[in-house]
């Protein structure tokens, strides 16, 4: 009898926890048992989650939103809870393989949670290792968890890269696909509005990383969790764009030796590599026809259009919290934007005046308590920034 996985979803209604719902739907029958279910405000849409897939645990963050959620589920056998706690006890909920995709530095203490059981993590929340890398990778040595990149080009990277023999390795090659205003040009990318940024011509994401992805913070976050990710400095990991994203990623080796993980850009394919590692399960992508391609194209970001990745980049550089700042930050601009307080060319601006205002301040600590100090301070400082524009 095949082994059953316990699987805990942190952000179940999100397109990645959705994504990964799809494919335990599809899954022969008995192969998963859903653990924990969580979500931000979507209480009817985790109700329904929660009931088909029979969870033992349905976690709203929105404690305004418990009530829904509670009435939704009632004779069910489902517990239901409500709260940053409940949250983070979703994430430490006895489990095989935890998701962690809850968005921005709200998931960091979850996934740590998840983390500390040492079971296999699925990491889509990426800004837990651009706000506390160091401390998410001492809890993973320490635990004995697996931490499985979800990303698509860190997982591309996952699959291709020799971790048996990391002195042969030169180069990670991150590509990034330019986003929506790839070929706009710096004054036309000023006067963008939400609705335009929102249209990623490639991805379907939620809203805060489709606009990150139009600015290409998105790939400057990313450079940051793949320095942690593989113990690979900042000069040994370069970005292209590649508009047409069927490379995810590349590594480069001493020989001179170019590895390319390709496919259909859908996010499936690296969710269903993670859940059935170190073996592989079926996923209904469209399968690759190179003969149907057109062509493949890479060439160098362009940082003074797109300045969010030279400020990731300087922050994973200056090292101490200004990760942290940068990622706190961005979250509160790229909310700013979406409500039409401020322009999109502001979202970068305001990230780099809350840099310069907090960097200096600060030593460096991988308490977890002055991180989430940090991370507090910083959105303040991005917010007082913010009200001086109006």
């Amino acid at each position: 009898m095949s082994h059953v996985t316990r699987l805990t979803i942190l952000g179940s209604t999100g397109s990645i926890g959705q994504s990964t719902l799809d494919l335990v739907r599809r899954a022969p029958q008995g192969q998963f048992q859903l653990v924990a279910l969580t979500a931000n405000r979507n209480a009817v849409k985790l109700a329904e989650q929660a009931r088909e897939f029979r969870a033992e645990i349905a976690v709203i963050a929105d404690e305004s939103q418990y009530e829904v959620l509670k009435a939704a589920l009632a004779g069910t056998d489902i517990q239901v809870q409500a709260g940053r706690q409940a949250l983070i006890d979703a994430g430490a909920a006895p489990a095989d393989f935890v998701m962690a995709s809850i968005i921005g530095a709200a998931g960091l203490e979850p996934t740590l949670a998840a983390i500390e059981q040492g079971c296999r993590v699925g990491l889509a929340n990426k800004e837990s290792l651009v706000c506390a890398g160091d401390l998410v990778m001492s809890r993973v040595k320490a635990s004995g968890a697996t931490l499985l990149p979800i990303d698509s080009e860190h997982n591309a990277i996952f699959q291709v890269l020799d971790t048996e023999h990391p002195k042969g390795v030169t180069r990670l090659i991150l590509t990034a696909s330019g986003g929506p205003f790839l070929n706009h040009s710096k004054d036309a990318i000023s006067k963008v509005k939400a609705a335009d940024a929102l249209k990623h011509p490639i991805w379907d994401m939620g809203a805060k990383i489709t606009i990150d992805s139009a600015s290409m913070m998105n790939k400057g976050l990313e450079l940051i969790e793949a320095s942690y990710l593989f113990a690979r400095p900042s000069a040994e990991i370069d970005i292209v764009v590649h508009p047409q994203s069927i490379v995810h990623s590349m590594v480069e080796y001493a020989d001179g030796s170019v590895l390319a993980q390709m496919g259909s850009p859908d996010m499936r394919t690296p969710i269903a590599y993670a859940l059935a590692w170190p073996k592989r399960m079926q996923a209904p992508v469209e399968k690759l026809d190179l003969t149907k391609l057109s062509g493949l194209t890479f060439f160098e970001p362009d940082t003074e259009r797109f300045p969010a990745l030279r400020l990731a980049r300087e922050s994973l550089e200056a090292g101490g919290h200004a990760t942290n700042m940068l990622n706190a930050a961005n979250e509160v601009a790229v909310a700013s934007f979406l409500k039409d307080e401020i322009r999109f060319s502001q979202i970068s601006e305001i990230v780099e005046d809350c840099l310069s205002v907090l960097v200096s301040r600060h030593k460096p600590s991988s308490e977890l308590g002055a991180i989430l100090a940090m991370d507090a301070e910083a959105r303040d400082t991005a917010t007082e920034l913010i009200k001086r524009l109006r």
